[in-house]
C-alpha cells in the first residue's frame, strides 16, 4: 500500500465528508492509521457535501464520475471515481439519507500490468466516520491471491483467506461425472479436492468461465471484489455428501458474459456429462438465451436448477433458467421436511417441478467448517445428488428416463399442489440404489 495512495485516501474520505482542505493533506508520517481516525473524525463535523462536477480535482486526482443515488427510497446516495496519475482509480460512497451521515467507504483500484484495473483495497466507516475494517487483495507472482481483512488501522491483519487458490494436485476419482455450475467451489477443502474429476496426468478438469482460467475458485465478486458470495462450496458439499461415488466437475458461471454459457455446456458434454447442477436464477431472460439453446442441443443431459427464494409465482412472474420450457430440466425449490414450502421459496404449479426438504441443512462451508443453510439451492443440490446414485445404478438411462425416475417418487403434502409434481421427502432421497444411505443433518 504506497504513502501516495493513503495520502489521497485520507484527504478524500474527508472532502467526502465535507471537510474543505485548501490543499493535499498534511504529511501523514508513519501513523497513517491515527492520521486517518483523526481526519473522518473531523469530517463527521460538517455538513453533507453536494455534487462536485466531472473534472473538480483533489491535488493530483480528477473526479471522472459523480452519482447521486438513493436509499430505500429516499435521496441520501452520493458516489464518486477519482482518476490518478498512472491510472490508479479511487470508488468512493457516502451515506446520508435524511442528511445524516451513516456510512463512509473508499475502494481503490490499481492499474495491474495488462492494463486493466484490478481492486487493491477498500476501507468503510460508520456515522461517526471511525474506520471500522479494511480489506485487501494481495496477488502473488505465481497467479494467487489473497484475501486479508484489516482492522481499523488498515495495517493490523485480522484473517487471510484464499482469494483465487492453484488446484492441488490428485487422482480421479471415477463415477458418475456431475457438472456443477455456480460460483466456484473452494476445491483446497479435502473432500472436495478428493473428489475432482482429472485427466490421466491428474490435472483437474473445471474452468473458470468467468476469469477465463483453469481455477474456478469460489467467489462471486459481482457485488463487490472485496466481498466476495461463497455460494458453490456449500452446494458441492452437499453433492459429494449425499452422491459420495460422485465426480465433480466445477464451472464457475461466466457472470459477466452469459453467452459464455453455451461454451461451458459444450465442454461439459465433451466430458461426456450427463448431468448437471445449476442453483443460479435471475429475472432476465436475454441473459440465459444461450443456456437455453444448448441445453436444448443437448437432450442426453439433464439439468437441475433451482427455483429461487423471491416468494413468487413463477407461473406468473418468472425467472430463469428455472421457468424455461425445457424437456431435459427439472426446476426445484425448498420445502420445510414435512412438506411445506419454506417461507422465502418460489413456487409454479407450471414452472417448478419438485419440492424437497431444504431448511436447516448442514454444509460445509467456504471455509471448511460446518454451517446451516437453507434455500432452493440445496434442494437443488440433493436432487442432483439422487440423479447421480439413480445413474449409477443405471448408467444405460437417457436424460428423460432419469428424470421419470425422479418425478416418479414424489408424494402429495400440504402444500405439494403449489409444484407440477409434488414433494420429494427425505426418506425418498436417501433411498437412492447404488448411494449408500446418508443422513442429510449429518456428515460433512
Amino acid at each position: 500500500m504506497s504513502v501516495h495512495f493513503l495520502r489521497f485516501l485520507v484527504f478524500s474520505a474527508a472532502v467526502m465528508a465535507t471537510v474543505a482542505h485548501a490543499g493535499g493533506p498534511p504529511d501523514p508520517g508513519n501513523d497513517i492509521g491515527a492520521y486517518l481516525r483523526e481526519t473522518l473524525a473531523t469530517a463527521c463535523t460538517e455538513t453533507v457535501p453536494a455534487p462536485r462536477g466531472v473534472g473538480w480535482r483533489l491535488g493530483d486526482a480528477v473526479l471522472v464520475a459523480e452519482a447521486e443515488g438513493t436509499v430505500r427510497g429516499g435521496p441520501g446516495r452520493l458516489s464518486r471515481i477519482f482518476r490518478l496519475p498512472g491510472g490508479d482509480e479511487l470508488r468512493m460512497e457516502l451515506i446520508h439519507p435524511g442528511g445524516r451521515l451513516r456510512r463512509v467507504s473508499a475502494d481503490y483500484y490499481e492499474a495491474a500490468p495488462n492494463g486493466t484495473l484490478r481492486p487493491a483495497i477498500t476501507a468503510f466507516a460508520g456515522g461517526d466516520c471511525r474506520i471500522l475494517q479494511g480489506r485487501q487483495i494481495v496477488y502473488g507472482r505465481n497467479g494467487r491471491a489473497d484475501l486479508v481483512l484489516l482492522a481499523g488501522d488498515l495495517k493490523t491483519v485480522e484473517y487471510r483467506e484464499p482469494y483465487d487458490a492453484p488446484v492441488p494436485p490428485g487422482r480421479d476419482p471415477g463415477g458418475v461425472t456431475v457438472a456443477h455450475v455456480d460460483s466456484g467451489i473452494n476445491y483446497t477443502v479435502p473432500v472436495l479436492a478428493a473428489r475432482l474429476a482429472r485427466n490421466p496426468r491428474g490435472r483437474a478438469l473445471g474452468y473458470d468461465f468467468w476469469d477465463l482460467d483453469e481455477r474456478p475458485f469460489d467467489g462471486d465478486t459481482g457485488r463487490s471484489p472485496f466481498f466476495p458470495l461463497r455460494h458453490g462450496t456449500r452446494t458441492a458439499s452437499i453433492l459429494v455428501r449425499e452422491a459420495p461415488g460422485a465426480r465433480l466437475l466445477p464451472y464457475r458461471y461466466p457472470r459477466p458474459d452469459m453467452t459464455r454459457m453455451a461454451t461451458l455446456i459444450e465442454d461439459a458434454a465433451l466430458h461426456h456429462v450427463r448431468l448437471v447442477n445449476l442453483s443460479l436464477v435471475s429475472r432476465d431472460f436475454a441473459r440465459w438465451a444461450a443456456y437455453h439453446a444448448a441445453a436444448r442441443r443437448h437432450p442426453e443431459i439433464l439439468f437441475v436448477v433451482a427455483a429461487g427464494n423471491n416468494q413468487r409465482d413463477l407461473d406468473q412472474v418468472p425467472m430463469y433458467p428455472a421457468a424455461l420450457p425445457l424437456a431435459n430440466q427439472i426446476t426445484v425449490t425448498g420445502a420445510t421436511d414435512d412438506g411445506r414450502l419454506m417461507r422465502k421459496a418460489n413456487w409454479g404449479r407450471r414452472s417448478v417441478d419438485l419440492m424437497v426438504p431444504a431448511e436447516g441443512l448442514l454444509v460445509t462451508g467456504f471455509e471448511g467448517v460446518r454451517e446451516r443453510v437453507s434455500g432452493s439451492s440445496y434442494a437443488t443440490a440433493r436432487v442432483t445428488a439422487l440423479a447421480a446414485c439413480l445413474l449409477a445404478a443405471s448408467p444405460s438411462w437417457g436424460a428423460d428416463e432419469l428424470k421419470a425416475a425422479l418425478l416418479a417418487r414424489a408424494i402429495q403434502s400440504a402444500d405439494s399442489e403449489m409444484v407440477a409434481h409434488g414433494f420429494l421427502a427425505s426418506s425418498a432421497i436417501e433411498e437412492r440404489g447404488a448411494c449408500p444411505a446418508q443422513v442429510a443433518k449429518s456428515g460433512l
